[in-house]
């Protein structure tokens, strides 16, 4: 408290508060105080100077930073200074027993306090305000285009900055209501359609777009303005990067592929979700890969009694320990490692957490590596996912959502097979349990481990060529965030049982992609990087379907979830097919476990055959399975084409 600033306010509201008073009584008696009242004068001075400043120091007054006084401040002074007032009322009151005095001069002194007090803490600010935007006049001229809560959050960010890298000469919005006015002293200069020839007549060097609610086809379009107009451009993130509602410097970014083709917001059913994650015991599984560490931050913002981060892999899992605990210090996180095979670990941790929600986003997924390993792959997603879905039926887990993929709709690749394998024990263990199972199934996600972004960025870094496997393939691609965000809702939607699938949007064609992100490098395709077509690999499909044959579709309480139509399936068959498909996997017998994964999964359609000798071009495209079927004296042919 006895620091050398907070003395001087200290001394400085006394100075306030007595000329409050002075010209309180000044005011009531028309700057001629007569004879008498000097006495009321000196004894309520006596007050004022004794009660007001307790009252200051005990209500915390000055443990207030006024560097950044807003209206919550304003409001701390009113509260304040009208408790002080009552109380010195009283106090006066009470030592002239009682008797009449001029009620205006306590209502005039309330009135000047709170305005001198508010004005002293108003000026300091609009002072250090103005000091600091002096001082960020020295970077390149910048334009922000959005001047709505984005856009003004962002400006009184850039002003805080003592030495700020922008210089905010104007604002670019589509509001005709804003046009020629001004947003903190900053003229909003024209529409979005006029970027190009605001940016030439303002000389603007910067361009910062600021509508985190934009979709992929405005960020397109402003883009490409920038581009044209030879500027450089950045943005902010998403809403759903937003979802704290905080914005800081650091968040302005390079505009990403993510922003061009996922920006479509989320607006989610908060009190909905809040209702089974809050103050709950959640367990993650595969907790540190790109999908479950996003899964356990958006997690994290509703407060949840205690997060399992369950996980095989030691250093991402210690990552993400470490930024929950950097980011939620006051959040309990129990991280844990461990394997989804590992039945009884499994067993185990549920029985000593007792999760109430489980999340369960551990597989294998890369489609090409599942193809070199397909028994690795049954065991990890199909028997991986029975021990996690069997340890919440047996404790009686509430809520449990499993992340699928649209690669087990017609699957044509073991990756594809597994998920929808899974799908279908948790869709008939559902019907013996009280566990409410969800399964959510989703495209590809940009910027996950194993896409294709950070992919053709180390290709584009390494100068290029960019590899694509096909110039017809399309996928349906969603960001992080948005197909996290999604999952959270989606855990608490539908009775149980159901398959969950998210609105993808339009499906993507890769080499778009590839293009797209070759001139957001500043880089022309086909002159500065070239594409080049390497064919599609084992497994790979041209496009992935949503939904199999005979899978109705319902729209649910969210418009970007829609829900299939509820399939009874029956568990005991099931079992029987999954224990044969066990034993073929523990023994690598490549051949039979071919034959269990289109035994379970009807629809499952590989690119390979096993009978006879293998042909010369599965020998150098398989070369594991090539020497599998030599002794099991196999041939390996194509089924079908792509």
């Amino acid at each position: 408290m006895l620091t050398k600033r907070r003395i001087l306010v200290f001394i400085f509201d006394l100075v306030l508060i007595s000329m409050s008073l002075c010209l309180a009584f000044l005011l009531r008696f028309d700057f001629s105080i007569p004879q008498p009242e000097i006495n009321l004068f000196w004894e309520c001075l006596m007050v004022v100077l004794v009660v007001k400043p307790l009252v200051f120091i005990a209500i915390g007054f000055y443990q207030n930073l006024w560097n950044y006084a807003s209206v919550q401040d304003a409001i701390e002074i009113f509260k304040g200074v009208s408790f002080a007032s009552i109380l010195t009322a009283f106090a006066v009151l009470f030592l002239r027993q009682f008797t009449p005095v001029p009620r205006s001069i306590f209502l005039l002194d309330w009135f000047l306090l709170f305005a001198f007090l508010s004005a002293s803490r108003l000026i300091w600010r609009v002072y250090r305000e103005s000091y600091r935007f002096g001082s960020s006049c020295e970077g390149p001229r910048t334009l922000i285009i959005g001047a709505g809560e984005a856009g003004s959050l962002l400006l009184k960010e850039i002003r805080r900055q003592m030495h700020s890298s922008y210089n905010i000469v104007g604002f670019v919005d589509d509001d005709p209501e804003k046009k020629g006015m001004k947003l903190h002293g900053v003229p909003v200069l024209g529409y979005t359609k006029n970027l190009r020839a605001i940016i030439r007549l303002n000389e603007i060097e910067d361009v910062i777009i600021a509508i985190p609610s934009a979709d992929n086809r405005t960020i397109r379009t402003l883009v490409d303005s920038c581009r044209n107009a030879k500027v450089t451009f950045k943005t902010l993130p998403s809403i759903g990067e937003l979802i704290d509602g905080t914005l800081t410097i650091s968040q302005i970014k390079n505009v990403e592929i993510e922003d061009l083709l996922g920006r479509d917001p989320v607006v989610l059913d908060r009190e909905m979700i809040g209702k089974y994650l809050s103050g709950k015991r959640v367990l993650v599984t595969g907790a540190a890969g790109s999908i479950g560490s996003e899964i356990c931050r958006q997690i994290a913002q509703f407060r949840p009694e205690k997060i399992i981060l369950l996980e095989q892999a030691e250093t991402p899992l210690y990552e993400i320990e470490k930024e929950l605990t950097a980011s939620f210090p006051d959040l309990r996180i129990m991280p844990m490692i461990a394997d989804v095979r590992d039945r009884e670990k499994v067993m185990a941790a549920f029985e000593e957490f007792s999760p109430e929600v489980v999340f369960h986003a551990a597989a294998y997924k890369h489609v090409p590596m599942m193809e070199y390993n397909p028994a690795q792959a049954v065991l990890n997603n199909v028997f991986g996912s029975k021990n996690v879905a069997d340890a919440a039926h047996r404790f009686k887990v509430k809520n449990f959502v499993m992340i699928s993929t649209d690669k087990a709709v017609n699957p044509t690749n073991v990756m594809g097979a597994t998920k929808r394998a899974a799908e279908i024990y948790v869709q008939a263990l559902s019907l013996a349990s009280s566990t409410k199972f969800t399964t959510v199934r989703f495209g590809n996600v940009l910027g996950s481990n194993g896409s294709v972004i950070p992919l053709f960025k180390e290709q584009i870094a390494n100068g290029g060529p960019v590899t694509v496997t096909d110039k017809r393939i399309i996928r349906y691609f969603m960001t992080i965030p948005e197909a996290t965000q999604l999952v959270l809702q989606a855990g608490n939607i539908g009775s149980g049982s159901e398959i969950l699938v998210l609105d993808m949007g339009e499906p993507v064609r890769i080499v778009d992609l590839a293009e797209e992100l070759i001139r957001l490098s500043g880089l022309t395709p086909y002159e500065d990087i070239d594409i080049v077509f390497t064919g599609l690999r084992p497994g790979e499909k041209l496009f992935e379907e949503l939904l199999l044959d005979g899978e109705g579709i319902m729209p649910t309480s969210h418009h970007k979830i829609k829900v299939l139509a509820p399939v009874e399936i029956a568990l005991d068959p099931v079992m029987k097919k999954l224990e044969v498909l066990y034993a073929t996997a523990r023994s690598n017998d490549l051949a039979a476990l071919m034959e269990g994964m289109m035994q379970l999964v009807p629809e499952f359609r590989p690119t390979y055959s096993f009978q006879g000798e293998a042909p010369a071009t599965f020998q150098r495209v398989r070369p594991d399975l090539f020497a599998s079927a030599l002794t099991a004296k196999a041939k390996i042919l194509p089924i079908r084409k792509q």
